[in-house]
């Protein structure tokens, strides 16, 4: 079943919440919540979630939420979904909810305990590619090039995007995907596959920011398309750490990047050469990417 044709009673993200006009993130958890259904239970770290998700009894959404600091929470996740099994509530689908401050960055290290120990969760990070809820400062999600509000002059992030996906692979968890909410189809297949699978599970979701990106508010899902054309964020799944399969291939003929770049006001100030590299950072990194799907063990 398509998500378009979900049923509106199976909506869990309530109207009026706090949200920017054209959030990829709140687009992203409305799809997310309607995948996993009603017995679902989220653990939110500080993000633009936290606000968005509005604060008792006005919340926006249909299922328990449980805030939670910055850098805990993997741990927290773990406690929770514990807690529900000793209390016999062992089908509760626990969400950790979290932006990629709270996973690239500071959440790193409990994200990683989790999932060495294969916590029975699924983490979810709605990246937006820098701390934007708290006035748009670099994390180490932010991709070369991108103007910030704290890189040095001339203001644009020196270094490459780290590689969350290379990192939870690494762990050897049972499953990991990207998704875009450009291809809605794609995200609630993965999301329902991670929910029958036990374990950890880790789901990516590139989340355009209008304010942050300097984007209009209806470019969202377009953007979502060219990050996925172009190879910047390609979509695809690995499971058990070594098998790696493509969920959505365009062909080789990807579209430049240039177009992605020039469709938002953060990169701006890139000039040619700086362009030139980070096309050239996209394109090693597909060709990796390709290797591994190749050269995975068959089903």
């Amino acid at each position: 079943m398509r998500i378009d044709e979900l049923k509106i009673d199976s909506e869990m993200l309530y109207s009026g919440h706090n949200a920017c006009p054209g959030c990829g993130a709140a687009l992203a958890v409305r799809y997310l919540t309607k995948a996993l259904g009603p017995n679902l239970a989220i653990v939110l770290t500080a993000s633009c979630w936290s606000i968005i998700s509005g604060m008792p009894p006005l919340t926006a959404l249909k299922c328990p939420i449980l805030h939670c600091p910055f850098p805990s929470a993997g741990s927290v996740g773990s406690g929770v979904k514990r807690g529900l099994n000793a209390a016999g509530h062992d089908d509760t689908t626990v969400v950790v909810l979290a932006g990629d401050g709270g996973t690239f960055d500071i959440g790193l290290q409990a994200m990683s305990g989790a999932a060495q120990r294969n916590e029975d969760y699924i983490f979810v990070c709605y990246d937006n590619e820098a701390y934007m809820n708290t006035g748009m400062q670099t994390s180490s999600a932010t991709p070369f090039g991108a103007r910030t509000a704290t890189a040095p002059y001339p203001l644009f992030k020196a270094g490459q995007k780290k590689d969350i996906m290379q990192i939870m692979a690494a762990h050897g968890i049972p499953y990991a995907a990207t998704a875009t909410v450009a291809f809605p189809d794609d995200m609630e297949s993965k999301l329902k596959k991670a929910q029958a699978i036990k374990g950890f599970r880790f789901i990516h979701i590139l989340s355009p920011c209008p304010p942050g990106w300097g984007t209009e508010s209806s470019d969202t899902i377009h953007l979502s398309r060219l990050a996925v054309s172009t190879g910047f964020f390609p979509l695809y799944e690995i499971e058990n750490g070594v098998t790696w399969k493509m969920t959505h291939y365009q062909g080789e003929k990807k579209t430049p990047l240039k177009e992605y770049l020039s469709a938002q006001r953060r990169f701006k100030q890139m000039d040619r050469q700086r362009m030139e590299m980070l096309q050239h950072e996209v394109d090693h990194e597909w060709d990796c990417l390709m290797e591994k799907v190749a050269t995975s063990p068959s089903e």
